[in-house]
């Protein structure tokens, strides 16, 4: 396993800066947002699939400070209606352009959520089995999800993207081991998983469990973690609160192990190597509760020391 960052969290740094801010922690990867839901700080997109020698300086920059790509992000909605989602769409399109172009493999996404009916505007995330429109809704959401998916396939596999690692996230058709097969099982084992173990802990699962049940299914890894608040306690873990309201908030996103201590970063790192995952352990920094770089120093002095062990 190599461990990396996704480099949004330095968005404020130029890729020069922030390749050597990553070389000087240690780290052997990055991951690179191209776009939708991520601002791209460090892709050009439109540049990068239109010159090559813009995509050369960017992998001798990354090389110069011993880094590889371990994959380019291009988490979105592609199910979004109207013209949103078929903006979102052009973006994968061009980071699966890319993804050929530099020789990768893997495409970290999420599974989108189209509207409940015909003709609505927005993505509606059901999340009960009641009142009974709810399953009305599903049936068409998945009705209009699986032929989607199975061109977003097969458009990535005609640029050589062997691997789309859906990330679990609430408001996404794909949140959970059941809603994952549903999708991998219609469309093909290029579907695999992003397993960041944040979401799980505030949706109710078990990343350990998980990780168990999706043995061969894991393709990318997040890791980022979640620590539960007091507040949760009166107002449930559904919390509509933006991620700066931390103060307030029934749970956030911290650095690892500040909502799980070092033990049981390694049982997950052991349970991931059990399933038979060897491959990038991806920091997502999104804790806004302490200074970008004490967090990142944290997280990363933590994780050397669980793979060292």
């Amino acid at each position: 396993m190599k461990l990396g960052l996704v480099t949004d969290c330095l968005a404020d740094q130029t890729l020069e800066e922030a390749a050597q801010i990553c070389q000087g922690l240690g780290l052997e990867q990055v991951e690179l947002g191209c776009g939708n839901w991520s601002p791209a700080p460090h892709i050009d997109l439109d540049a990068l699939v239109s010159d090559a020698g813009k995509r050369k300086a960017l992998m001798d920059t990354l090389s110069a400070h011993n880094l590889t790509i371990s994959a380019l992000n291009c988490s979105g909605n592609p199910l979004f209606p109207g013209e949103k989602g078929e903006r979102d769409r052009a973006v994968m399109e061009k980071t699966f352009l890319l993804a050929e172009q530099l020789g990768l493999k893997t495409v970290v996404m999420m599974s989108g959520l189209p509207g409940g009916c015909p003709g609505d505007a927005m993505p509606n995330w059901v999340v009960s089995s009641w009142p009974p429109e709810t399953q009305e809704i599903l049936d068409y959401q998945w009705s209009v999800a699986i032929p989607a998916w199975r061109r977003i396939a097969a458009l990535a596999r005609s640029h050589g993207v062997e691997r789309l690692a859906l990330e679990f996230h609430g408001w996404q058709l794909v949140y959970s081991t059941e809603t994952f097969r549903r999708l991998r099982s219609a469309v093909g084992d290029i579907v695999g998983v992003n397993l960041d173990p944040s979401h799980l802990f505030w949706m109710g699962a078990d990343p350990l469990t998980v990780a168990r049940e999706l043995s061969g299914c894991i393709y990318h890894v997040h890791i980022k973690d979640v620590r539960i608040e007091s507040a949760a306690g009166a107002n449930t873990l559904l919390d509509t609160k933006g991620v700066l309201e931390f103060a307030a908030r029934s749970w956030n996103y911290v650095t690892p192990g500040s909502g799980h201590g070092e033990d049981w970063w390694r049982q997950f790192i052991a349970v991931l190597k059990y399933a038979g995952y060897d491959g990038p352990l991806s920091i997502e920094q999104e804790d806004y509760t302490i200074p970008t770089m004490d967090a990142l120093r944290q997280g990363t002095a933590l994780m050397q020391a669980v793979l060292a062990r």
